[in-house]
This record gives C-alpha cells, sequence and structure tokens, in this order.
C-alpha cells in the first residue's frame, strides 16, 4: 500500500477529534471534520454487498508507523425456487481502524492514537426476470444500516497522562457517527448446471448512497457507494466419491471496480481474486447443508497482494 495513501486515509478517523482546545491549545494537525465524516462512511462502503475480494481485508503498516485497517464481512444470497423466484440477500460487515494522529501546540508535537470500530447490516429484496435458457435480470433493492464509535476510554487516559488535557470534550466522550443508505443494484445472472460442469456468472452494479443520522453534532457525512462485481465459478466432478456424492473441484475468478467515493478510498479501485478449492455434496443425507465449500483465495490490485480462505455452504 503506498504511503501517501494511507497517511491520507488515517485522517479519516478525526471527524471524532476535530480540535484539542484545552490549557494548552494542543490541536490535531490536518484536520477538516466534513471531509473525515465522508471518508468513514466511504470506508463503510465496502463492507455492503457480498464480494470476496472485501469480505477478508487487513491492511498493516507498523514499519512505516501508518495506521492498521482489518475488515471482516459475511454475506450471500439465494433465489426462493424457480416458480417463486424471490432474491433474497443479506450481508454484515465490521471494521476496526487504528490511526495515530498528531497534535501540536505550535511549538511541539505529540502521537495521539485514536481507534474506532465500524459496524454495518444490508439487506436485498430482488426478482429475477428471466431472459433467456439460464440467463436471468435481477434487479435488487438495498437498505443499510451502520454505526461507527471511537474508543474513547483509550483516547481519553492518553490525553490526560500525555498531554494533561482534561477528556471531557463531547466528541471523546459520545464520539458516534449512524449511517443509513438505501439504493439499489442490477444483476445479470448465467446458470448453466449439468452433470458434468457447472457453471455459474454474475454481473452486478451496485450504488448505495450511505447517509449520516443522529450522529455526533460535527460528524454530518455523506458517501457515494458504488462498485461492479464480475464473478465467474466452475465446478465439476474430480472422479473421488464421499459422502455418496462426487467431489468437485472448484476454480473462481473475481474482478470488482470501485466507483464514486470508493475510488482509492484504499489506494486502489480494482482488485482481482483468483480461486481454487474444493466441494463437497452432502445432499444424500438428512441434514440441512447440501454442499460445503472451502477455496483458497489470492487477490491481486494496485500495491496490494494477499491470501485468504474462504468457507461457504449451500441450502
Amino acid at each position: 500500500m503506498r504511503r501517501e495513501r494511507l497517511a491520507a486515509l488515517a485522517l479519516a478517523a478525526c471527524v471524532f477529534a476535530p480540535t484539542l482546545a484545552a490549557a494548552q491549545s494542543f490541536e490535531l494537525i490536518g484536520a477538516n471534520v466534513q471531509k473525515r465524516a465522508n471518508a468513514v462512511l466511504a470506508l463503510m462502503g465496502l463492507q455492503l454487498t457480498p464480494d470476496v475480494n472485501t469480505g477478508s481485508l487487513s491492511i498493516s503498516n507498523a514499519p512505516t508507523n501508518n495506521p492498521s485497517f482489518q475488515q471482516t464481512a459475511f454475506g450471500g444470497g439465494f433465489t426462493w425456487s424457480r416458480e417463486f423466484p424471490l432474491y433474497l440477500e443479506g450481508t454484515a460487515g465490521y471494521s476496526r481502524y487504528d490511526p495515530t494522529f498528531v497534535a501540536s501546540d505550535g511549538q511541539q508535537e505529540r502521537p495521539i492514537p485514536v481507534r474506532w470500530n465500524s459496524v454495518s447490516g444490508t439487506g436485498g429484496i430482488g426478482w429475477d426476470f428471466p431472459i433467456a435458457d439460464e440467463l436471468w435480470l435481477r434487479p435488487i433493492f438495498n437498505f443499510t444500516l451502520g454505526h461507527v464509535a471511537s474508543d474513547s476510554a483509550i483516547a481519553g487516559r492518553l490525553l490526560e497522562e500525555r498531554l494533561g488535557i482534561n477528556s471531557d470534550l463531547s466528541f471523546l466522550e459520545n464520539g458516534r457517527l449512524n449511517a443509513y443508505g438505501l439504493g439499489g443494484s442490477l444483476m445479470l445472472a448465467y446458470y448453466h448446471h449439468r452433470p458434468e460442469a457447472e457453471y455459474d456468472v454474475e454481473f452486478r452494479y451496485t450504488n448505495i448512497p450511505l447517509r449520516s443520522f443522529d450522529s455526533s453534532q460535527a460528524v454530518q457525512g455523506y458517501a457515494d457507494v458504488q462498485s461492479t462485481n464480475l464473478w465467474l465459478r466452475r465446478r465439476a466432478p474430480t472422479g473421488h466419491f464421499m459422502l455418496d456424492r462426487p467431489v468437485r473441484y472448484v476454480l473462481e475468478y473475481t474482478h470488482s471496480t470501485y466507483l464514486g467515493d470508493l475510488e482509492g478510498v484504499l489506494g486502489f479501485n480494482h482488485l482481482n481474486t483468483f480461486g481454487v478449492g474444493l466441494e463437497l455434496d452432502t445432499s444424500a443425507h438428512d441434514i440441512i447443508i447440501t454442499r460445503a465449500r472451502m477455496v483458497l483465495r489470492y487477490t491481486i490490485g494496485t500495491d496490494v497482494r494477499g491470501w485468504s480462505l474462504g468457507l461457504a455452504v449451500s441450502f
């Protein structure tokens, strides 16, 4: 990750700390409340849709003294049946960001760690419209709620001990940012399933604007969250059997492009993921799960490289 990108991102959390105005007149360097509020919502936008590229992100630049960022999201979707093609999806995400700010009184500078945590949940309701055999158009209505909170206890204690500044400022005691989003997605889906091989192809465009509500007075934000995602998967028998059904190998490819305020928020605009794994078919036995998959994935983007292990089930 490029240093200048992470340095800019590190200022995002100062939505919770616009100014340290006290006896010593320490102030945070580079604070811009409105821009930081918008940046926080843009980061939350990475959690809103089922996307293997951002389902698990962990960025650390400890040697350069830049902040770390971790994100985990769980999600999925399904069509009720061919006779009743109602599509439902849901995603729940959590992220933690640990930036370090610099406070200055004009003569001396002090590092101030301020941590924040973000949680969000997104739901989607759609309908499958057949275009051709095995090809569907799927419009989806999406709604989301999110919450970001600062780690006020740690920040307040350090402010008192290191700077001698009273920590009863409202942004440290009650620093919070609530957000909601109403938007939608449009997906083109192709499913070709045969005993010898199964192919799944989905192309999706998502637009879910995020707005703050019932938040700390200084943090009224907005983010234009847009993305496109292409997902390809092939499943075919390996020739081996387990649980009275063939064991399948799985090949995946995913390409995501981030638009609007998501563009460049973490230093990249595109991510590509390649996956390989195995799938067990449990449908011969009387259990809820019909298939279980384990996929090893490699993600690559601008200044980004990483591995992940994904687990998934079908019902």
